[in-house]
């Protein structure tokens, strides 16, 4: 089965291979390049979002994280901040909160909305499973909020003006 763990790995390991792994993070989203996000797991890794699917392997997971991270509403996440985080060793597993911040619309407004990250380590500063556990409800809504007061203060660009026209019945 993938994912499980042959090897049990220590705490400290899962955490630094982690740590490294969000710094990645942290880089790809100040490009906005994504196309390097799947190297980060093993060949044959999973990554389940209960929203948009099951992703087998690092081609299908790059996809996914391109055409994602690189549209609206993803591509405006500012970062991913851990709000706490804990290793099962036996598992080789890390949990984690992420919140996925957005950047002010145009008034002020704060919006972000948090999910639990399971990942699975695999050795090497890789990951064989990802999992990420979260409301879609509540995203969509943080999406349409941020993208209704961006277009109020002229903020939205068009790739936010065609969410909206498909997600929230036009601008």
């Amino acid at each position: 089965m993938t994912g499980s763990p042959t090897v049990a790995f220590s705490a400290a390991e899962i955490t630094e291979a982690y740590a490294a792994f969000h710094e990645k993070v942290a880089g790809f989203t100040a490009t906005g390049d994504w196309a390097g996000y799947a190297d980060l797991f093993t060949p044959d890794a999973v990554y389940v979002e209960h929203a948009m699917g099951t992703f087998h392997g690092r081609e299908e997971i790059r996809e996914w994280a391109v055409r994602t991270m690189t549209s609206y509403p993803g591509r405006l996440m500012t970062g991913f901040p851990i709000s706490w985080q804990v290793v099962d060793e036996q598992q080789s597993r890390l949990v984690c909160e992420v919140l996925n911040p957005m950047p002010d619309p145009g008034d002020g407004t704060v919006l972000t909305e948090p999910n639990i990250t399971i990942m699975t380590y695999a050795g090497d500063g890789l990951f064989s499973r990802e999992e990420d556990v979260y409301n879609p409800l509540r995203f969509h809504a943080q999406a349409r909020t941020w993208a209704r007061i961006a277009q109020a203060h002229g903020n939205a660009d068009e790739d936010v003006l065609a969410w909206l026209d498909k997600w929230d019945g036009g601008r």
